[in-house]
């Protein structure tokens, strides 16, 4: 199961040995919503629907989730929105809330995925997505499973 607390800006994954591991994340510069074109982090019941990247290497960014280049900080615009590492694409499990229509998590495209913007975890910056350390988020997605529980809450 993982818990993400917006407020903390902290990501805590129970793993199979009953152990929780926390990892510092950045979530919407706007805050939290459900609403497509919102730029904001969905609250409530999610799942894993898919996983992406296995075997990338670190820096491996992705485009439409298929991998495209290594990112590269000298040359790379620091600007983009870069998606690295591996994705965990998260699909709502509350219709009306974050399950279909305007709401809809899934066709948000709202990930859990690596950063090039490291030095922001902790604080709110990414356009909706939850963003990880890239190393962090290697070791995260070694951990998880399709299907596997994720809830936001403020």
């Amino acid at each position: 199961m993982i818990e993400i607390r917006i407020a903390e800006q902290q990501l805590h994954h129970r793993r199979a040995t009953g152990v929780w591991y926390s990892y510092p994340i950045s979530t919407a510069a706007r805050g939290t919503g459900n609403q497509r074109d919102s730029l904001q982090t969905p609250l409530g019941q999610h799942r894993i629907a898919a996983m992406i990247g296995a075997d990338a290497p670190i820096f491996t960014a992705f485009k439409a989730r298929k991998p495209f280049t290594i990112f590269d900080p000298l040359h790379d615009d620091p600007e983009r929105d870069w998606i690295l590492s591996r994705i965990l694409w998260l699909g709502g499990c509350e219709t009306g809330k974050n399950r279909r229509g305007a709401v809809d998590t899934l066709s948000r495209y709202i990930y859990i995925h690596g950063t090039h913007a490291e030095a922001l975890a902790g604080t709110p910056a990414s356009h909706g997505c939850i963003r990880m350390r890239n190393a962090d988020i290697i070791e995260l997605f070694a951990h998880v499973r399709i299907n596997e529980r994720v809830n936001i809450r403020p």
